[in-house]
C-alpha cells in the first residue's frame, strides 16, 4: 500500500477529530452551527475511512457485499459535504436540502450498484464503472454549491472572503484532479484542509464583526454616559446660578494638569491616558451632591452662616452616593469608583483640614487632588452670586500660597510650571 496515502488518511482523521473537539468546546457558535460543523467534519471522517477501506489493498470476495454497501453510503454522503458546510455558514433550510440530496444520491447509487454503472467489485477488487461520472457530477455540484454559499455568506462580511474562496477552489481542484485522472486518493485530505480553512477564516470574520459591534456599542454607551453626566452636572450648576461653563472649564483644567504631570514625570505610576480620559469625562460630576442642597443656600448672594456652610458641606459627603445611584447599572465599578472619589473628596485638603472626612496627604485620591486645584482656580477667577471674580494672577498666587496646606505640593509645582497654559485656557 502507498505509504503516502496511509499518512494522508491519518492526517485527515486527526485534523477532523481536532476540529470536532474545538467546535464542541468553543462557545462562539450557536447550537445549530455546532451541529452543522460536527456533521461536516464527521462526514469527512466517514467518507475518508470508507475510501481507505476500499483502497487499502486487503480485498477479499467475502467482503464484496459489505464493501458495496459502504461505497454506496460513501458515494451518497460525499456530495452532501457542500450542503453540510453551507448550514454551518448560516444558510437556512439546509436540512431539507441535505435530506432531498441524500435521497436522490442514495436512490441512484442503489439503483446503479447491481449493474456496476458507477462502481463494481470483482476478484481483483474495486473498479470504477462506465458511468462513474454520475458520482463525479454530483460531487462537483456539491462543491459548486459550497462555493456559491460562501459567496452568499460573503455579503455580510463585505466580500472579505474572496481570497479565501479562491484558495479553497485551488485546494479542492488540487485534490480532485489526482483522483479523477491519476487515481491518487487525496481528495478527502483536500476537503478536510478546505473545511478547516473555512471554519477558521469565517470564525475569524465573525469574531472581527462581533468585536466591531462591541466597540461600536461601547462608544454609544460612552456617549450616552457623557451626555447624561453633562446634563446632570449642568442641571446642578444652573441651580447654583452658573451657566454650565464652569463644568467645561474645570474639565479642561483637570485634563491640562494631568497631562502636564505626565510630561513632568509626576505621579507617572498612576497617570496614563486612561486615567486622563476618565478624569476629564468624570470631572463634571464633582458637585453632583449639590442636588441635596436647598436653593436658598446655593443662591444666597452673601456669605454663608456657619450653619448654612455645614449644610453646603453635605454635598461632598453624599456626592459619591449620588454618583452610584445615578450611574449604577450602566457602567463598571472602575468608572463608578473614579466618579465617586471626585465627587466625595475634592474638598479634602492636603493638611487634613478639609471635608467631609478630613483625609490627609496622599490618602486623598489623586483624581480628587487634581480636581481640587481646578475647582478652586475656576471659582477664584469666576464671578459668583456671592463674590466678584479676581484676576488670574492673584488666583495663581493664592494656589501657590496654599501649596502643602490646601493643595498637593507636587501638583501645585506642575500647575505653576505650566501656568501659561491655564491662563490661556481661562480666557477661552
Amino acid at each position: 500500500m502507498n505509504t503516502f496515502y496511509v499518512w494522508a488518511i491519518v492526517i485527515t482523521e486527526l485534523l477532523m477529530i481536532a476540529m470536532i473537539i474545538h467546535v464542541i468546546h468553543y462557545s462562539g457558535f450557536t447550537r445549530t452551527q455546532k451541529k452543522w460543523y460536527v456533521l461536516t467534519f464527521s462526514a469527512i471522517i466517514f467518507c475518508s475511512l470508507a475510501e481507505f477501506a476500499v483502497h487499502c489493498g486487503y480485498y477479499d470476495v467475502a467482503f464484496k457485499i459489505p464493501l458495496t454497501i459502504l461505497t454506496v453510503l460513501q458515494f451518497s454522503v460525499a456530495p452532501l459535504l457542500g450542503v453540510f458546510f453551507s448550514g454551518a455558514l448560516g444558510l437556512k433550510n439546509q436540512g431539507k436540502i441535505a435530506i432531498i440530496y441524500f435521497i436522490v444520491n442514495l436512490f441512484i447509487e442503489v439503483l446503479a450498484s447491481p449493474f456496476g454503472w458507477v462502481f463494481y467489485y470483482d476478484a481483483e477488487g474495486y473498479h470504477r464503472g462506465s458511468a462513474f461520472m454520475i458520482y463525479i457530477s454530483f460531487y462537483f455540484i456539491s462543491m459548486a454549491y459550497l462555493i456559491a454559499t460562501m459567496a452568499i455568506a460573503g455579503n455580510k462580511f463585505n466580500r472579505r472572503d474572496i481570497l479565501t474562496i479562491i484558495m479553497i477552489i485551488i485546494i479542492l481542484i488540487s485534490g480532485i484532479i489526482p483522483m479523477v485522472f491519476f487515481r491518487i486518493n487525496i481528495t478527502y485530505t483536500a476537503i478536510a484542509v478546505s473545511a478547516s480553512l473555512c471554519y477558521i477564516y469565517y470564525n475569524d470574520l465573525v469574531q472581527q464583526d462581533t468585536m466591531a459591534d462591541l466597540v461600536s456599542n461601547q462608544k454609544k454607551l460612552s456617549g450616552m454616559q457623557e451626555h447624561m453626566i453633562s446634563g446632570l452636572a449642568n442641571l446642578i450648576e444652573n441651580r447654583d446660578m452658573e451657566t454650565g461653563e464652569h463644568i467645561v472649564r474645570t474639565s479642561n483644567y483637570v485634563r491640562l494638569l494631568a497631562e502636564d504631570c505626565l510630561k513632568d514625570g509626576i505621579y507617572s505610576d498612576k497617570i496614563d491616558d486612561h486615567f486622563i480620559s476618565l478624569l476629564t469625562r468624570l470631572a463634571p460630576m464633582h458637585d453632583i451632591g449639590k442636588i441635596i442642597v436647598s436653593d436658598t443656600i446655593l443662591k444666597k448672594p452673601g456669605k454663608l452662616t456657619p450653619e448654612e456652610f455645614e449644610e453646603m458641606k453635605k454635598h461632598a459627603a453624599v456626592g459619591g452616593d449620588v454618583v452610584r445611584e445615578v450611574l449604577s447599572g450602566i457602567t463598571d465599578e472602575e468608572y463608578l469608583s473614579f466618579a465617586s472619589d471626585i465627587a466625595t473628596y475634592h474638598h479634602e485638603k492636603w493638611n487634613g483640614k478639609g471635608y467631609p472626612n478630613g483625609i490627609i496627604g496622599e490618602n486623598i485620591p489623586l483624581s480628587a487632588r487634581i480636581m481640587a486645584i481646578a475647582d478652586v482656580f475656576d471659582a477664584l477667577i469666576s464671578e459668583r452670586c456671592y463674590k466678584k471674580a479676581i484676576p488670574v494672577d492673584e488666583a495663581i498666587k493664592i494656589i501657590e500660597e496654599e501649596s502643602g496646606s490646601h493643595f498637593d505640593p507636587n501638583l501645585v509645582k506642575v500647575f505653576l510650571n505650566h501656568k501659561d497654559e491655564f491662563i490661556k485656557a481661562s480666557k477661552k
